[in-house]
């Protein structure tokens, strides 16, 4: 199954105009729930972007001096994860470049594990979501009204319909929001 999960305002922007995201900060709640969901993935699919968002937890050990930042370091550093970029040369820890299109790495990737795989990064995942590649949509909506910015989906064609598949309100009055790609109906 592939997923695709990311914070959220209300008004359905990953960034802000000015492309911050400090205000989707998770609380110790939300760590560990972060934590617990990427011990369960297979892979990753990452943007360049959020690749090298990412990237500290696996190069800057003063994120390890916390048990729950240990934790998820580990956790992170051994997931293999496949980048996809037109300006990185090369890619540090368990990652590599992408060779194929979107489609044929998802493919590659589901077909290595048993486990789930995730995608993220704005565009990476809007290619994703426009191929119909996308099984999973996990939002933490955290309760603000940024006005504009990266939007966590992009513009679709046609419906795409879901299956809400569970809720959780966090102490911080972030809301999980996971949804799950409704079978298709038969004519």
């Amino acid at each position: 199954m592939l997923i695709y999960s990311m914070s959220v305002s209300v008004d359905g922007f990953i960034a802000d105009r000015e492309g911050a995201f400090g205000w989707s900060e998770p609380s110790e709640e939300q760590f560990r729930f972060h934590l617990a969901q990427t011990r369960e993935l297979g892979g990753m699919l990452l943007g360049r972007r959020l690749y090298e968002t990412m990237l500290v937890w696996e190069t800057d050990p003063s994120l390890r001096e916390e048990e729950l930042g240990d934790a998820f370091a580990g956790v992170w550093s051994a997931l293999p994860k496949v980048v996809f970029s037109r300006t990185l040369g090369s890619v540090q820890g368990n990652a590599r470049l992408a060779r194929g299109s979107v489609a044929e790495e998802v493919a590659t990737v589901l077909g290595t594990t048993d486990r789930d795989v995730a995608i993220g990064g704005a565009g990476l995942a809007a290619a994703a979501v426009e191929l119909g590649l996308v099984d999973e949509l996990r939002m933490f909506r955290n309760p603000i009204v940024v006005g504009g910015g990266t939007p966590f989906l992009p513009p679709v064609t046609g419906d795409v319909r879901l299956d809400l598949v569970e809720t959780r309100t966090f102490g911080s009055r972030v809301i999980y929001e996971r949804y799950r790609r409704a079978p298709a109906t038969p004519a």
